[in-house]
């Protein structure tokens, strides 16, 4: 027998469950028997009493519990975090064969698609860097980063929190060192043939964006003697590729000074001069490329997340039509426009709504090339596909009228 906690459910509440959903929100449980602390082990059991899983408890989020093992004997101990942690770093390594040189970069847990609901984990070269968005596994983590410096055989782990996470789980986190050797300001990593600065302390999010590696050599497909924008550039992946693969004229725009030198520190990486990088606004500044009729071959759109809530999503698919206007004013016929969005409330098939009202509105045809997604470290758990986000589109733009 069991001897935890019991989370019981509403009755006709258990079949996601039993279906391995991890996330239980508080609306669906009947009461509480025991009194579990935050980020405790609990036992999930259906309104029958019927065991379901183990997870750990949060009465502070809306997220109640975080599921991890469906197993009724087997404890969240340190030996369930080692072996779901090597499952996910073996996936990377022997399946998808991405640890290969000593600058390799890949993500190696990615959260609920590897059963680690609420833990991601990037490696870049001699260094990880943990993100911890659930507060049980928060109470956790000096047990987990000893384990993913050992199990990465990396030099260092870095925490790095995101800010909406205090509120949301009640988790109070700041970003340093976890385990190992501190990194350097700077890191560089290999990426299809490509070298990349990051910056592990300051850069969005962890430093860069491995989900998009796949998009970007895609979208570097049709740049080969072409004018390139890419908007919300970040540091310069989209337009890095761009360049390598031939482009005439690649433009860099980002409203942040420290992305855009890493734009310059990217291309001086890589043995490229040309690129122009420009300080602005997206917004505004390509409605002053539309003013003063500035073409395009290709024009990469990679804004950062409209909606971190549903209230917020009218407005995000307000701000997404307005990019694809104005995207589509640069466009001459036969240009090619990259479509992404890492809102997940915006679903795909709300994306290529915007594109089809917007191509209807400026009276152009549209062919959609490509529908893409993350990089394949970046899986979705079929349990949980509301965890999946970025949606990137490759699209053909016909002539007006």
């Amino acid at each position: 027998m069991i001897d935890l906690p019991k989370i019981v459910l509403k009755p006709k509440r258990a079949l996601p469950f039993h279906a391995r959903h991890p996330w239980v929100f508080a609306g669906t449980i009947e009461r509480v028997e025991g009194k579990p602390a935050d980020g405790a082990e609990v036992q999930l059991v259906a309104d029958n009493g019927q065991f379901i899983a183990r997870g750990l408890c949060n009465s502070r989020s809306k997220i109640a519990v975080r599921l991890y093992s469906w197993d009724a004997d087997r404890p969240l101990d340190e030996a369930f975090w080692r072996a779901k942690l090597t499952q996910a770093i073996a996936l990377r390594r022997e399946t998808l064969q991405l640890d290969a040189g000593p600058r390799s970069a890949f993500r190696a847990v990615n959260s609920e698609a590897d059963g680690l609901s609420g833990l991601t984990v990037d490696k870049f070269a001699d260094f990880a860097v943990v993100q911890l968005t659930a507060l049980g596994l928060g109470t956790r983590r000096a047990m987990l980063g000893p384990l993913v410096q050992e199990l990465l055989g990396v030099r260092g782990v870095l925490l790095r929190t995101e800010k909406s996470i205090g509120k949301l789980e009640g988790l109070e986190l700041t970003d340093g060192p976890l385990c190992g050797d501190v990194p350097p300001e700077e890191v560089a990593i290999e990426e299809n043939g490509l070298t990349f600065a990051v910056n592990l302390s300051e850069g969005q999010k962890t430093g860069y964006y491995l989900d998009q590696r796949d998009n970007r050599a895609a979208a570097a497909k049709f740049c080969a003697g072409k004018r390139v924008l890419d908007a919300f550039s970040y540091s310069g992946g989209f337009g890095i590729y761009a360049k390598r693969a031939g482009a005439t004229e690649v433009e860099c725009v980002d409203a942040s000074v420290s992305a855009l030198a890493l734009v310059e520190r990217n291309a001086a990486l890589n043995g490229m001069d040309g690129i122009v990088r420009t300080k602005s606004d997206a917004f505004d500044y390509l409605e002053k490329l539309v003013a003063a009729k500035r073409v395009f071959d290709v024009v990469i759109l990679d804004p950062p997340k409209f909606a971190r809530n549903r209230a917020a999503v009218p407005g995000a698919l307000q701000g997404y039509r307005k990019l694809h206007q104005l995207a589509l004013k640069l466009l001459p016929a036969g240009g090619i426009l990259v479509s992404c969005c890492c809102t997940g409330l915006i679903t795909q098939e709300m994306l290529e709504d915007v594109l089809a009202l917007t191509a209807a509105d400026a009276r152009r045809d549209v062919q959609i090339l490509e529908r893409r997604g993350p990089a394949a470290d970046h899986p979705t758990a079929v349990s949980c596909r509301e965890s999946t986000y970025l949606k990137c589109l490759i699209s053909r733009v016909g002539a007006a009228g």
